[in-house]
């Protein structure tokens, strides 16, 4: 009698464990679903996604301290697998520069490091020189109803239109601010967007790309109703915003869509949330995905995995630069290889060694430049579907 009642308070209370560590999963999982989707927030939430762009520390064992000869074998295998080679980047090298592109150079920074604190203050000044510029402020109704915001920035001698989609839970001025003024002295009209649930722009949840991809085509749309000219557009994406544009392109898009601009996108959003989960937040991402998956039906209509850049890679027919930095600790580098050797249409690449998430721009700014400027006077006068 008594070992029965050992076995039935022992079975009671395995269950009780068993029971709270689903709770535990589940808990989890909706904070991470929260984070990710969710345009409003917790404290607590708001606190541990602060959290989430500390590097796992075996991830930053993994990566010698000049991260350059490891990202070089990998690079190197990359464009071998699809047919590129790399490039020398010396000045007078005299060779012809292949169709892709990349270039190599010692520049690292430490998370909170004087030199990391000095790029955010450069950020932040840069971002409040742009919101205080003469940006005309438009309005357009997105194709489920949603109110979306943007902010157009004319040149003074247009010769093409930029449609600028910033990450997620960043601004429109943002890291834009950092190259605006590039883009505006090079003829670009800018029309910075506010992507849904973000910012002015209405929506409840954020989707990751699945649902900003149609946000975009409305956008274009938009553009081209105000555009007698019809200038080339470019897509020019950032993180998130970055894979919005890649999955933009694997639709049906106008022929004066000139080409995409992707700096530090994602595969799919499982991936990323997988890799945050994994690497930033120390969870057991497979224990939580299936109602990850489940809360992301529910709240954006799509499974995680259900269309991601690497498909619109396949089908894109649009010219694609893509940017990314070797010290991308959350949007790893390895998924722009990944969507770059799924790309179908012409392809530029530029890696940028050191760089943390969207760093690029501020560590390589003269290289990042003349890429744009190389990729425009390329594709300016090329139709998108030749």
């Amino acid at each position: 009698m008594k070992k029965a009642t050992k076995r039935l308070f022992a079975a009671a209370a395995g269950a009780a464990v068993g029971t709270a560590a689903v709770r535990a999963v589940h808990d989890a999982a909706r904070n991470m679903a929260d984070m990710a989707m969710n345009r409003e927030l917790t404290e607590q939430q708001s606190l541990l996604m602060q959290a989430t762009g500390k590097p796992h520390p075996r991830r930053e064992a993994s990566h010698p301290a000049d991260g350059i000869n490891h990202a070089e074998s990998r690079i190197s295998a990359v464009l071998s697998a699809s047919g590129a080679r790399l490039a020398p980047t010396g000045a007078g090298s005299g060779e012809a520069r292949p169709a892709s592109m990349i270039c190599w150079r010692k520049s690292r920074t430490i998370p909170g490091s004087p030199k990391e604190q000095e790029l955010e203050k450069q950020k932040d000044a840069a971002a409040e020189w742009l919101r205080d510029s003469a940006c005309q402020k438009v309005e357009i109704t997105a194709h489920d109803g949603i109110r979306l915001i943007g902010h157009l920035h004319l040149a003074e001698s247009p010769k093409r239109t930029v449609i600028a989609v910033h990450g997620w839970r960043a601004s429109w001025t943002g890291r834009f601010g950092l190259i605006a003024d590039f883009l505006y002295e090079n003829g670009c009209n800018v029309l910075y967007i506010e992507q849904r649930a973000h910012g002015a722009s209405g929506g409840k949840y954020i989707g990751f790309g699945l649902l900003e991809r149609y946000d975009l085509l409305d956008w274009i749309d938009w553009v081209n109703e105000q555009d007698s000219a019809c200038f080339p557009i470019y897509l020019f994406g950032l993180s998130m915003g970055a894979a919005t544009v890649l999955m933009t392109a694997g639709e049906s898009l106008p022929d004066n869509v000139h080409g995409v601009i992707a700096d530090s996108g994602y595969t799919s959003p499982r991936d990323e949330w997988k890799y945050v989960a994994e690497n930033n937040m120390h969870y057991n991402y497979k224990l939580m995905e299936k109602y990850v998956d489940k809360l992301a039906m529910e709240r954006i209509g799509y499974h995680a995995d259900e269309y991601s850049s690497t498909q619109a890679m396949q089908e894109c027919r649009t010219p694609v630069l893509f940017i990314h930095g070797t010290a991308d600790t959350f949007v790893p580098i390895e998924m722009t290889y990944e969507n770059y050797k799924a790309c179908a249409a012409p392809k530029r690449l530029l890696i940028v060694p050191g760089a943390g998430h969207c760093q690029g721009y501020q560590l390589e700014q003269a290289r990042y430049e003349e890429e744009l400027l190389r990729f425009w006077q390329e594709f300016d006068k090329v139709d998108a579907d030749s």
